[in-house]
């Protein structure tokens, strides 16, 4: 019998819950960015939260979140290729325009 995992024993652990205790810091920052990403589009009232099914607007937590977004992709840049720092900085311009124009 050979111990190397079967295809569907490599899809379950593709797919399973991630221990997040296990990621080194930066993939965990990342991990991070995109949970407050969420978050402060749902703060702009430009998504819908999924727990209560309606839109809310916070607009003072949606810059809090979009300033902790800005300065743990200050502190990850270095260690980031050319297109991960593309995609967040792009991500960071979205998310304040999109503030800019809540805010009006």
């Amino acid at each position: 019998m050979s111990s190397a995992p079967n295809e569907r024993e490599e899809t379950e652990m593709e797919t399973g819950p991630v221990d997040i205790s296990l990621l080194d810091l930066y993939p965990l920052l990342e991990l991070f960015i995109g949970l407050l990403s969420e978050q402060a589009w749902r703060y702009m009232g430009l998504r819908v939260d999924p727990r209560t099914n309606e839109i809310k607007k916070d607009l003072v937590r949606a810059h809090v979140a979009i300033d902790c977004i800005s300065s743990f992709v200050d502190k990850i840049e270095p260690h980031l290729t050319s297109g991960d720092k593309d995609r967040l900085r792009n991500l960071i311009t979205d998310l304040q325009i999109n503030y800019a124009q809540q805010m009006k």
